[in-house]
């Protein structure tokens, strides 16, 4: 018989009860669902508490749960990120389901704002917040890749499609000519220092994609203000997972996933290069090979990368932990990135709830092997098709002609090894009620070796070497700060001030060694098999620099009414890296704004939110060389330095200037202003953001030839005079959501930047770089930084046609006669996209859920020097292949050489479908197993499934580094990594 549910339950049947002081009473059972109330999808993964206890459930992938509570008067509190924590009265319910408001539908959505948490209808700043259920889908290695596409004013560009390769990403557009554009990156509060840690991979490799529960872009500077000297190119606030009160949840994800070359350069045929050598006079050498040789050094590649979280805890007590292992192979042979990590964060609650202890540890390493890349693709792209690739041992065929690149494959070898830690303590204390303190300790710390191994052979000859680096970064944090609030009728003041101290310690060493004989032992496993130790060849070197960074900063925000909205904020920074008459800089910023929707007028119009917004602010770029501002002097022993002083040979150390002091060098100053329009309007299902931004950027620091000839040093540092640098553009992003009650769902959203670049009142006709590669194109340069044009315009000589000669004809605009002289260089665009734009799609019915991500860029171009140094018809008289692209001028003479011009210059803009995703949540109750697993999730994923555009390249989407003296170079590809088109197969289950 079960007992009747009530307060009171008395046995019956006149069976007497010895009297207690408790009443024994049964515990009862609660079932339900937790859906969406704006879309009616199931929560996964929501709590489930019995207020005031630690007992808790959490909900499945369908959104259903089951807790056991005692029988008596009872309140369940269902919580979920990003939706509006509710509380339900039990009574003499079993069965409870409940409908969570999303809190972005009523503008309560957490961001993250830096030292602090705003939500999204108090924001005055150009602040956007992802979730990681709206993140890129796929193969992903860094948290850039992620939001790419998904944030208006911000363009992630892959520099190559090598995996864990650099991703360059700008926030608004670059504003310095060699101080770098990329952001600054907040990991759970620890700003994280860009410098490379080995390799040519990118150094936020080290986190695990997996782990990320956020990401908040602040672009403007009434955002990054509060972050003065580093928030000149836009800050990036990275918020990891954490635990949630309740029961426990276990996490198992696999994926699978296979990669091939999306779109190899179409080379001639076997027979297509016999007949068009023949075409153009050279000579066929015709070993009746067919080779392609692209897909010789190229496979089809397979990424694994499974991944294990825990988390759960109590009122007071919640952990999280995962660890997490990605082996991806690239597509080219010999390529492959493995990465493991390992995280642990838990937040405890002590003194009644007033002192709360947060800790934070990620611990990861990566290995990159990386092939001889540029060699191994120049040869494929040119290596005559009729050789066979392997002899008839099936080993690598060995030619007198060319180099295999199969072979250098096997002679080369590049591992970086990077062991990195970040961990921090951050205790904070409420005062009173009002005032709360907080300390925040963080290290960040990573080492890397770097071997660079050349092994020995005799065909190609070749002397086996060994290079061998050693690095170490350590960035230490100690910030205090303290938070007031005040709520009064209708006023709401919260307030922030507080102290910070970073030091960073790089530190490196370097050496290596010649002459290694032909052993199956490789150089790194037994150095002392070199034979050459001469300090001439292998001087060792290293360097060691430390930076601090004080500062002082603080924020007050103001609302009255629930409509008026005021925010000001100040830093003050001081830095090791400037001089003495400039050590510390002050970054202040105001914005404002007025919840128009909240008006007495605009309560019977259709918007649900319309918020008018308005900033001005000025923050800094200290992202420089260190010690600059001090005099530099170097010792050496040679005749340019000193002479003998006995009537003899032997010249005795000489000490010379190599850089002067200038203690008046300051940071580049950036004064942004932004105007925008927050708007919602059919009871949320449509929202959407407008903003007008202009960035300037002035005191721009540059290296530079000093005016007196006699100066001791050959350049100096300097901050330009009145030279600036200007971003202006319009952005616009709107999404749109609908549900039906039939289960259907469909969101569809996207964004576009129109953004302008201009450079004004540079004291130079033009700053070079960008250099070119390839033969007979050695100190060449592509880019230039021009008055009145952008950055990353491509300088270039003017290519007309072919004359009666068969020779290049270039455009005179100096008047001289002599056509394609530096003179007659122009301006001829940029590699800086003028529109920028992302279209998302997601479909859903009941468990199927499916998922589309487009985005591209237009207005930009492409300097292609592979094409440049590899295809044109000298090269292929002289039996050298390449594409259709070589003979594309069929008056051109065969002795007709291919200088830098803009011949060579494409145009840039693509439309990619970036990812494509269909899954299926499982549902485990009729299956009868939702006992055992709470939630299974199957998904297929596609990346890179096509792209539209006129470049003829691997991938429009490329960026090498070709950087002249430290000047910043844009849109050059030669030789790049291929891009890979990718399928992923995975699994997810819930425990």
């Amino acid at each position: 018989m079960q007992p009747a549910h009530g307060k009171n339950r008395l046995p019956t049947l006149g069976m007497q009860v010895a009297s207690s002081p408790q009443t024994v009473q049964a515990d009862i059972t609660i079932t339900g669902r937790v859906t969406d109330a704006t879309t009616n999808e199931a929560l996964a993964g929501c709590t489930v508490v019995l207020k005031g206890t630690q007992k808790g459930a959490t909900t499945d992938a369908n959104g259903d749960y089951r807790i056991v509570i005692p029988n008596g008067p009872a309140t369940l509190v269902f919580g979920f990120i990003g939706f509006e924590s509710q509380e339900v009265s039990v009574g003499n319910q079993t069965v409870i389901n409940v409908s969570l408001k999303s809190s972005a539908s009523d503008l309560s959505q957490v961001v993250v704002i830096g030292y602090g948490t705003s939500t999204k209808k108090d924001a005055t700043g150009s602040v956007k917040s992802l979730k990681s259920t709206d993140f890129n889908r796929g193969i992903i290695n860094s948290p850039e890749q992620l939001l790419q596409g998904k944030v208006a004013g911000v363009n992630v560009t892959a520099a190559s499609g090598e995996p864990g390769g650099r991703q360059n990403i700008t926030v608004r557009g670059p504003g310095g000519v060699r101080t770098g554009s990329t952001p600054l990156f907040v990991l759970d509060g620890i700003p994280l220092d860009n410098s490379s840690t080995g390799g040519a991979t990118n150094p936020l490799n080290f986190l695990n994609p997996q782990d990320i529960e956020a990401i908040d872009v602040l672009k403007d500077a009434s955002a990054t203000a509060i972050y003065g000297a580093r928030g000149a190119n836009g800050v990036i606030l990275i918020t990891t997972k954490k635990g949630k009160a309740g029961a426990g949840t276990l996490t198992l994800s696999t994926n699978v996933g296979l990669s091939n070359i999306a779109h190899p350069i179409a080379l001639f045929s076997a027979e297509e290069y016999k007949k068009q050598v023949a075409a153009v006079g050279g000579v066929v050498d015709d070993q009746k090979a067919s080779t392609d040789w692209q897909k010789e050094i190229s496979r089809q590649a397979v990424t694994q990368d499974h991944n294990l979280s825990f988390s759960g805890g109590a009122e007071k007590l919640t952990y999280y932990g995962s660890v997490g292992v990605q082996n991806q192979q690239g597509i080219l042979k010999n390529s492959q990135l493995n990465r493991y990590t390992g995280r642990f964060n838990a937040s405890q609650k002590f003194l009644e709830d007033r002192l709360t202890l947060d800790v934070n540890l990620t611990a990861s390493q990566t290995e990159n092997t990386r092939p001889p890349i540029e060699s191994i693709i120049g040869a494929a792209l040119s290596a005559n098709p009729t050789y066979p690739a392997r002899d008839a041992t099936g080993a690598p065929a060995r030619y007198q002609a060319f180099t295999n690149p199969l072979l250098s494959l096997d002679l080369q070898k590049d591992v970086t090894t990077i062991n990195r830690v970040v961990a921090s303590v951050s205790p904070s204390f409420k005062i009173t009620k009002s005032l709360t303190y907080k300390l925040n300790l963080g290290v960040d710390n990573s080492s890397s070796t770097r071997d660079q191994q050349s092994f020995a052979s005799l065909i190609p000859q070749q002397d086996g070497r060994l290079d061998a680096t050693y690095q170490n970064n350590r960035n230490v944090l100690i910030e205090n700060y303290f938070t007031y609030t005040l709520n009064l009728d209708k006023h709401s003041l919260s307030a922030l001030a507080g102290h910070s101290f970073q030091k960073f310690s790089l530190t490196g060493r370097n050496w290596s060694i010649n002459k290694f004989p032909l052993s199956p032992i490789e150089p790194a496993n037994n150095p002392s098999l070199g034979q050459d130790l001469t300090l001439a060849n292998n001087r060792p070197g290293g360097y060691a620099i430390e930076n601090e960074l004080q500062s002082f900063f603080g924020r007050v925000n103001y609302q009255f009414n629930n409509r008026y909205l005021l925010t000001a904020t100040v830093r003050a920074d001081g830095s090791s890296k400037f001089g003495a008459n400039n050590k510390y800089g002050v970054f202040p910023s105001f914005s404002a704004g007025w919840r128009i929707s909240e008006e007495a007028f605009m309560k019977s119009g259709p918007f649900t939110d319309l918020k008018l917004r308005a900033g001005w602010g000025q923050t800094g770029n200290q992202e420089i060389p260190s010690k600059i501002t001090q005099a530099l002097f170097t010792s050496s022993t040679s005749a340019a330095t000193s002479y003998p002083l006995d009537g003899s040979a032997n010249f005795p150390a000489g000490t010379t200037y190599t850089r002067l002091a200038n203690p008046d060098i300051q940071w580049e100053l950036s004064t942004q202003t932004d105007l925008g329009l927050d708007f919602g309007l059919f009871n949320g299902a449509l929202t959407g953001t407008v903003d007008y931004f202009r960035k300037v950027s002035g005191k721009i620091l540059l290296e530079v030839i000093p005016a007196d000839p006699i100066q001791p040093a050959s350049t100096y540092w300097t901050n330009v005079p009145d030279m600036t640098i200007t971003n202006q553009g319009v952005e616009l992003d709107l999404n749109y959501r609908y549900a039906s009650t039939a289960g259907f769902r469909f969101d569809v959203g996207g964004n576009i930047t129109f953004i302008k670049n201009v450079v004004q009142n540079s004291p130079y006709s033009v700053i070079t770089s960008g250099s070119a590669s390839g033969a007979g194109l050695t100190s060449a340069t592509v880019n230039g930084y021009v008055n009145g044009q952008p950055i990353g315009t491509f300088f270039l000589r003017e290519y007309i046609g072919i004359d009666d000669k068969g020779l290049s004809r270039y455009r005179d605009l100096d008047g001289d006669g002599i056509g394609g002289s530096d003179k007659d260089r122009i301006a001829a665009g940029s590699a800086l996209p003028t529109q920028q734009y992302n279209l998302n799609f997601g479909f859903g019915y009941k468990g199927f859920d499916l998922v589309a991500n487009i985005n591209g860029v237009s207005g930009n171009k492409l300097y292609d020097n592979t094409a440049n140094a590899y295809f044109f018809k000298a090269r292929l008289v002289k039996g050298l292949n390449g594409p259709s692209e070589a003979i594309g001028e069929p008056n051109e003479s065969i002795n007709n050489a291919a200088p830098v011009s803009t011949r060579f210059l494409k145009d840039g803009a693509f439309t990619r479908l970036n990812n494509l995703s269909l899954s299926y949540n499982v549902d485990v109750q009729k299956l009868g197993i939702n006992r055992w697993v709470k939630g299974i999730r199957v998904s297929a994923t596609g990346q890179n499934l096509f792209v539209i555009t006129k470049y003829n390249g691997y991938d429009p989407e490329v960026n090498t580094d070709r950087t002249v003296n430290g000047i910043s170079s844009y849109g050059i590809d030669y030789l790049s990594y291929p891009k890979a088109r990718s399928f992923l197969f995975g699994l997810n289950l819930t425990f």
